[in-house]
């Protein structure tokens, strides 16, 4: 399947949805703000009789991303940047920032701040950026995110595998990515790319992390870029957002989990939905609701789909949400923290109805 055609204009996808012009403007006004992009490929998934398809909640606009609550950084990515898109938050990893730019613009984008709408916080020193990482010798791994880091060139892709691949105190390089769930065609169709996977590969452990949130983003093609990946030795892994009618049900996030195991991708995280400003209102889930929908949904799993976790990332770091006590308070546990203090710290939280994200001091 051809994917070189991708939407942009709400005008350009209203017959599809049955929406009228009026309906389309008002949505192009949210995308002056908030832009929308999607491969043809992903639009075709959806069902476009169901005005709440889950398939569609992640890639056409709301109007309820107009919504002013929450704010653009929810994890401290500004307190945590050494240089215009370098972030080392935690000591042995430095997060990249390589592009603005991803072939779908989900609409639940933690980064909704930029992706896609300003190049103010992308690398564009590549040279310094090689020069950080080869003199912090306490760096371990880099991840190569965005933006896409698929969406590069593959010239471009070359050079940061060829600089990384060469330094021996990083242990493996992970490239974040949802090209295999949006457009695996780049991927399958592209040799050149296929062959400079392969080649690094073999020099440095290479891990995609990439994110599928629904059963039905599991298609043909995608498993076909999966397979792609796993021949060159590339270990895939994946981080599932949790997002209200989405995949909000122990049912469809079971049966996700499942199926992401048995074509060899690994479940990594389910994350909480970060209470970003154009996604707080539309897609996030109580804490509690949460909780019962990830324990159903791991039930159904083997031991293999049962590896993952369930956390939030805040600024202070990576927060397990383990469960709710006897007393009603909620468990929680830092899977990674910024600080020593924190390191594998244990916490109880007393939440109020509805809560669904946590303020620490």
């Amino acid at each position: 399947m051809e994917q070189r055609s991708i939407y942009t204009r709400a005008e350009e996808v209203k017959d599809r949805f049955g929406m009228t012009s009026e309906e389309a403007g008002r949505l192009d006004k949210i995308i002056e703000k908030y832009p929308m992009s999607v491969p043809d490929y992903y639009l075709s998934l959806a069902d476009s009789s169901d005005p709440e398809d889950p398939i569609r909640r992640m890639c056409i606009p709301s109007p309820e991303e107009l919504d002013s609550g929450g704010d653009t950084d929810t994890s401290g990515e500004a307190d945590n940047t050494v240089a215009l898109g370098l972030q080392h938050k935690y000591s042995a990893t430095v997060l990249i920032l390589s592009t603005n730019r991803c072939a779908m613009y989900c609409r639940h984008c933690f980064r909704k701040r930029m992706v896609g709408a300003t190049e103010a916080e992308i690398n564009k020193n590549f040279l310094n950026t090689v020069r950080y990482i080869s003199e912090h010798k306490e760096v371990s791994n880099v991840l190569l995110s965005g933006g896409d880091f698929l969406m590069l060139s593959d010239q471009m892709i070359k050079s940061y595998l060829q600089a990384f691949s060469e330094m021996e105190h990083l242990d493996f390089i992970r490239l974040g990515t949802r090209i295999p769930v949006v457009m695996p065609d780049r991927v399958r169709k592209d040799l050149e790319l296929q062959e400079t996977l392969r080649e690094y590969a073999k020099k440095k452990q290479l891990f995609i992390i990439t994110q599928f949130n629904h059963p039905r983003e599991i298609t043909k093609e995608a498993f076909d870029c999966i397979r792609i990946f796993r021949e060159a030795g590339i270990i895939v892994r994946n981080q599932t957002v949790l997002l209200k009618g989405v995949n909000d049900r122990p049912e469809i996030l079971g049966e996700l989990l499942r199926r992401l195991t048995a074509v060899g991708v690994l479940p990594y995280y389910v994350f909480q939905c970060r209470p970003v400003r154009g996604v707080k209102s539309r897609f996030q889930v109580p804490l509690e609701e949460g909780v019962r929908i990830v324990d159903g949904a791991k039930e159904m799993q083997n031991g293999q789909g049962k590896s993952f976790r369930y956390c939030m990332s805040l600024p202070q770091g990576k927060v397990e949400i383990l469960g709710k006590l006897e007393d009603g308070k909620m468990l929680f546990k830092f899977h990674q923290a910024k600080e020593e203090k924190d390191s594998a710290r244990i916490f109880t939280k007393e939440l109020e109805p509805g809560q669904c994200w946590l303020e620490l001091e």
